[in-house]
């Protein structure tokens, strides 16, 4: 068998982290998630492990991981942000990639990624020296291996990034078909003109580089590549499987059928595209003559016979090589309209920004470590691990005998590094607006960049980088242009411990914090604490130590802080002094605070602490929304209740008017509104009864009132989690199944609730977490049921009863 069919799909979101907490916070355009990550996940990343093969009646008959089927990438900043946040997700991943390495002759199906998705092209040559090793690092803690492969960031590549590879014993990368510019036979003389993607993408190419080492490229599919993005082939397993079993040529002698799509076609971007890459996979694996391999295994089995020449700096997503990420070249994605030409100017003051500091970085760091540059090269492996890698890197690259500020600075000197790397993102210039999160996050990274040069290197440089932005002009006349962007949107984010500490000390009044709390990449100490309240006031003062895990730099301080209802929060902050003068102002806020003299205790705050105050609008974005929930929870109540007796009182009338075909009017329509999407909220939050959902459902089309829709979907998603969770539990023990009784009746009862519910819910509701549990149970159990059921085991009788109940009620197909 010489015909093969390899799915490559990279999957990859861009770092979304606050690059002073190292964490992502909330993203209002991702609701209902938390972030883009968290929703992506849940709408691809996670179902990928368990995708849906449906049978002839439209039940799920098996689940399956399509990474172990595939070839496929995963960005390591993705990877890392999972591990922390989706550690099931990467888990499967991880153990995909054996799984494949046991169906593909020994070769894992993953593929390495240059680290944060740089276009390397426009990569200075120590970033993409970077680039290429922390990706191998990342590669290696995750997957336990060497990669084989490495995808590029939009397969942009040039020679200079070939060479890169080569010398790091990458032995293939995945490139466009445009991104061929002639080929031959190996050992052959004459080239063949193979540009505008006229390459034959069934075979691989060796690309013999000037330095004498070579690379394999396979020019994937464009055709059917564009077919699955854009145009619609995941509606239909069958249909993608058709299509690329077609797509082999006439001639004969082997053949690899190969594609390349963002990994998120198959989920997020298509609805149930995993399911569809499921079933085509199931169906190129029955076809005759055809066997599913992955890039590593077929060359392997096929290696280049012909050798191929490149388009210099070209990439797949932009037609005129890589101007997209410099320049106004006319690729958008139409969202606008309007100009890219701040593309260039942002570029410049990047550029501008890394070369200044590389000068001062070098003679800095040459004074603590041997080779600053091949220490950069290998501090990803602390970023892995901080606590347990740190110690053999500084023994490996020090120099001199560091005492513990010189290992904050070799620490501090590092990170600046990491955050001009990680400025050089893609998506900040991917899309058609300067203002988009994307762009605004490679600004921050800049930012974070700009701090540590000044406390490191003594270097400033914030007021000449943001000079540079008013060239970048925003298609968005309220943005104005970079510089404004900058101000607006990035320096109001900016941190220093100074921040955290107010942090702490507003967020304290409304939660309790123990002696020690993480807040992001900090660690604050609690020393002291006077809190104090009375009705909807309060005040607090204290002593803490702020700690950076980052660069291990910390630093004492000393707040008072008043809360006087609702969103009005002050908060002064000041290094740690002298403890009489910490008494004095703690006494004098108790003072002025205890006769509710709110003026006397503001200024006992402005005169101990000085004038920079900090309010809620300095808090960190997730506890900032989580105080202003608490803030408007109240308000919330008393609309919707007032909003509910008007409707309620009401009910008779709009009944009548509604017999007659009658428009409500618009007050009384839009208290039906509320209310009844308030009301169905709650039902579905409580697992509520199915006939409550059913009459509120028919009270709102006899009403003509619309549903939230989403806001009700994610409330069912929650209660199916919650209920899950709640059975997953019910279902833990060795002995579980020895035994029939009103604990294991009540996994049947929950699943039927649930799946009542579901279908009397007006949009398709979500049981995917369900059904996964049932499929375990299935997988797990039920075969030595069956077996002990045949022995006349009357408990092992009433399991299968209820297992199976459980599973067609599910839409599972009961196996045979």
């Amino acid at each position: 068998m010489d015909r093969y069919v390899c799915v490559h799909g990279h999957f990859y979101q861009p770092p979304r982290e606050n690059p002073w907490l190292e964490l992502v916070e909330q993203q209002d355009s991702a609701w209902p998630a938390h972030d883009w990550n968290e929703r992506i996940t849940s709408e691809c990343y996670a179902p990928n492990t368990t995708a849906r093969v449906l049978d002839d009646e439209g039940r799920i008959a098996r689940m399956v991981d399509n990474y172990a089927a595939m070839s496929f990438n995963v960005g390591p900043t993705l990877l890392g942000w999972m591990a922390d946040h989706a550690r099931g997700t990467h888990d499967a991943i991880i153990a995909a990639d054996a799984a494949s390495a046991e169906r593909f002759g020994g070769h894992g199906s993953a593929m390495a990624q240059v680290y944060n998705h740089m276009i390397m092209p426009l990569a200075n040559d120590r970033d993409r020296r970077t680039q290429v090793r922390w990706g191998i690092t990342d590669f290696r803690h995750r997957f336990g291996r060497d990669p084989e492969g490495m995808w590029l960031a939009e397969t942009a590549a040039d020679t200079a990034t070939l060479e890169e590879l080569a010398a790091a014993g990458i032995a293939f990368t995945v490139l466009s078909p445009y991104q061929a510019d002639a080929v031959r036979p190996l050992g052959g003389d004459t080239w063949t003109d193979v540009s505008g993607g006229a390459v034959d993408t069934t075979r691989p190419y060796t690309i013999v580089l000037p330095s004498g080492r070579s690379i394999a490229v396979y020019f994937y599919d464009g055709a059917v590549s564009q077919a699955v993005a854009f145009e619609g082939l995941l509606h239909s397993g069958d249909r993608f499987a058709q299509r690329l079993l077609g797509a082999f040529p006439d001639r004969p002698g082997p053949a690899l059928v190969n594609i390349a799509t963002d990994g998120e076609s198959y989920g997020h971007h298509h609805r149930r595209g995993e399911m569809a890459l499921a079933q085509a996979i199931e169906r190129v694996e029955e076809a005759e003559g055809v066997r599913l391999i992955n890039y590593a295994e077929h060359l392997a089995l096929q290696p280049p016979k012909h050798e191929a020449r490149i388009v210099e700096a070209s990439s797949w997503s932009c037609a005129h090589g890589v101007e997209r990420w410099r320049a106004d070249c006319g690729c958008t994605n139409g969202e606008t309209g309007g100009s890219q030409a701040w593309r260039a100017p942002l570029r410049e003051a990047l550029d501008w920004l890394r070369d200044e500091l590389a000068a001062p970085f070098e003679t800095r760091a040459k004074q603590l470590l041997t080779d600053p540059w091949a220490a950069r090269d290998d501090y990803h492996r602390v970023v892995l691990h901080r606590v347990d890698n740190l110690p053999p890197f500084l023994e490996e690259h020090a120099c001199v005998e560091l005492s513990s500020d010189d290992v904050a600075s070799v620490l501090r000197l590092m990170e600046l590094q990491r955050h001009l790397l990680l400025m050089y993102t893609s998506c900040g210039w991917f899309f058609d607006e300067l203002s988009r999160i994307e762009s605004v996050q490679v600004l921050a990274y800049a930012a974070r960049a700009i701090q540590l040069a000044g406390e490191v290197l003594d270097v400033h440089l914030e007021d000449a980088f943001v000079e540079r932005l008013h060239a970048a002009e925003s298609n968005v006349p309220q943005w104005r242009d970079g510089a404004h962007i900058y101000d607006q949107l990035v320096r109001p984010i900016k941190a220093d411990l100074e921040k955290v500490a107010a942090h702490f000390a507003i967020s304290g009044l409304a939660r309790t914090y123990g002696h020690t709390e993480r807040i992001g990449c900090y660690e604050v100490e609690r020393h002291d604490e006077m809190r104090s309240e009375a009705g909807r006031a309060s005040v607090g003062s204290g002593r803490v130590t702020v700690r950076s895990v980052i660069t291990l730099t910390e630093r004492c301080f000393e707040y008072g802080v008043l809360h006087f209802g609702d969103h009005n929060f002050l908060c002064g902050v000041r290094p740690e002094g002298a403890d009489a003068a910490y008494v004095a102002t703690t006494n004098a806020l108790s003072a002025a605070f205890d006769e509710a003299d709110f003026p006397a205790t503001i200024r006992v705050l402005d005169d101990h602490f000085g004038q920079s105050a900090y309010s809620l609008r300095d808090l960190f974005r997730d506890e900032q929304r989580r105080l202003l929930d608490e803030v408007l929870e109240g308000t919330i109540a008393d609309v919707e209740a007032t909003y509910r007796s008007v409707y309620r009182g009401r009910a008779p009338l709009l009944r009548f008017l509604a017999s007659l075909d009658a428009k409500l009017p618009e007050p009384l329509r839009s208290a039906a509104e509320v209310v009844l999407n308030v009301e169905l909220r709650e039902a579905i939050r409580s697992g509520g009864d199915p006939a409550r959902v059913s009459a509120l459902v028919d009270e709102a089309e006899r009403f003509g009132v619309p549903l939230d829709v989403e806001r009700l979907s994610h409330a069912f998603g929650e209660a199916v989690d919650r209920q899950t969770r709640r059975l997953r539990r019910s279902l833990e023990g060795p002995d579980l199944f020895e035994t029939f009784g009103e604990d294991q009746q009540r996994f049947a009862a929950a699943v039927r609730d649930l799946v009542d519910l579901a279908g009397w819910l007006p949009f398709d509701a979500e049981l995917a977490a369900a059904q996964n549990l049932c499929w375990e149970v299935v997988r797990d159990h039920r075969p030595s049921l069956v077996v002990r059921a045949d022995a006349g085991d009357e408990v092992a009788v009433r399991w299968l009863q209820t297992i199976d109940e459980a599973t067609e009620r599910l839409g599972l197909a009961v196996p045979e």
